[in-house]
C-alpha cells in the first residue's frame, strides 16, 4: 500500500515480507517443521524457567542466569517466528510500517540483551572456577539481579538510536523485503533516503556490542582454561570443564552466525545468504539452548525428575 506525500513521492505504509520462495508442498512441510520447533522451544524454555524458580536445589547464581537466558529465549523467537508461520500457512506477506519497525526494534533489542547476558554468564563461570572461595560473596543474589536487569536495560536502550534512525528514513517505490522479518539490510535496500549514516552507526554499534561481548567471553574462557589446566587431578579438570562446556557451546552457536551477518562494513550484499544464516540464531539456537543445558547438567535433570513427579502426584490427587 502507498500514500501520497507532500513532495509528490509515493511513501510506503506497509511492506511485503517475501520469506522463502517455496513450492506448495515444501511450504507446508516447512510450516509443520517450524511450528513444531517453535512450540517445543517455548515449552522447553518455560519449563526451565519454572523449575529454576520452584526447585530450591537450583537456587544458585548459575541457574538464576540460565533461567534468565531461557526467559529471553521465549521472547526472542516469538518476535519473528509466529509471523513466519502465519505467512507459510496463509501466504500473507504484508506487514504494516509500524509493525515492521516494532519487529525490528524488539528483535535486535532482545538479541543484544542475550549477548549481554551470555557475557554475564561467562563472568559467573570465571568467578566459580578462578575464584571459588569468594564465589558466593561475589555472585550474590543482588549481583545476579543487577546483571540480568542491566542486560535488559542495556539491550533495549542500545538499539533505540538505530531504530529511530531507521524509522525516520523514507521508503518509496518497491516495498518488498527479501526476508521473513524486518531486518536492517532489506530495509536499507528499499529506502530512497541516504542510508550511509545509518549503516555506519549500526555497524559501529554492532561492532561494539557483538565483538566487545565476544572478546570478554573469550578472555574469561582463557582464564578459565588456564586455571583448569593447573588443577592437580584429572577428575577435577573434567569437573571444571563440564561446568562451562555447555555455556561455550551456546556462545558459539549464537555468536557464529551473528558475527557473519553483522560484523562487516556493508549491509548491501549477501542479503539472501543472511536470510538463510539468520535461521540459526532466530529458530535453531533457542531450541538447542535448553537441550544443551539439561542434557549436560545432572542437577537440572534431577530437578526435572522431581518436578515431573510432583506434577504426576498432583494430577493423581485431582483425579
Amino acid at each position: 500500500m502507498w500514500t501520497r506525500t507532500l513532495t509528490n513521492e509515493t511513501a510506503v505504509t506497509e511492506f511485503l515480507l517475501l520469506g522463502f520462495s517455496l513450492l506448495k508442498n515444501t511450504r507446508f512441510c516447512l510450516f509443520i517443521i517450524i511450528s513444531f520447533i517453535y512450540f517445543v522451544t517455548v515449552m522447553a524454555n518455560v519449563f526451565i524457567v519454572i523449575i529454576v524458580k520452584t526447585e530450591r536445589s537450583l537456587h544458585k547464581p548459575m541457574y538464576f542466569l540460565i533461567g534468565g537466558l531461557s526467559f529471553i529465549e521465549i521472547w526472542y523467537p516469538s518476535v519473528t517466528v509466529p509471523r513466519l508461520i502465519w505467512s507459510l500457512k496463509t501466504r500473507e506477506q504484508s506487514i504494516s510500517w509500524l509493525g515492521c519497525m516494532m519487529q525490528f526494534y524488539f528483535h535486535f533489542s532482545l538479541g543484544a540483551t542475550e549477548m549481554f547476558l551470555l557475557t554475564a554468564m561467562a563472568y559467573d563461570r570465571y568467578v566459580a572456577i578462578c575464584n571459588p572461595l569468594h564465589y558466593w560473596s561475589i555472585m550474590s543474589t543482588r549481583v545476579c539481579f543487577i546483571l540480568i536487569t542491566g542486560s535488559w536495560v542495556s539491550g533495549f536502550t542500545s538499539i533505540l538510536g538505530p531504530c529511530l534512525q531507521i524509522s525516520s528514513l523514507t521508503y518509496c517505490g518497491a516495498n518488498q523485503l527479501d526476508h521473513y522479518y524486518c531486518d536492517l539490510g532489506p530495509l536499507l535496500k528499499v529506502s530512497c533516503s541516504d542510508t550511509s549514516s545509518v549503516e555506519k552507526l549500526f555497524f559501529c554499534l554492532t561492532l561494539f556490542i557483538i565483538v566487545g561481548c565476544f572478546l570478554l567471553i573469550i578472555l574469561s574462557y582463557i582464564c578459565i582454561i588456564r586455571t583448569t589446566m593447573m588443577l592437580p587431578t584429572a577428575q577435577g579438570r573434567r569437573k571444571a570443564f563440564s561446568t562451562f562446556a555447555s555455556h561455550l557451546m551456546v556462545v558459539l552457536l549464537f555468536y557464529g552466525p551473528i558475527i557473519f551477518m553483522f560484523v562487516r562494513p556493508s549491509t548491501g550484499g549477501h542479503l539472501h545468504l543472511n536470510k538463510m544464516v539468520s535461521v540459526v540464531p532466530s529458530i535453531v539456537t533457542p531450541l538447542l539452548n535448553p537441550t544443551i543445558y539439561t542434557l549436560r547438567n545432572q542437577e537440572v535433570i534431577n530437578a526435572m525428575k522431581k518436578t515431573a513427579i510432583k506434577i504426576n502426584v498432583f494430577h493423581g490427587l485431582c483425579l
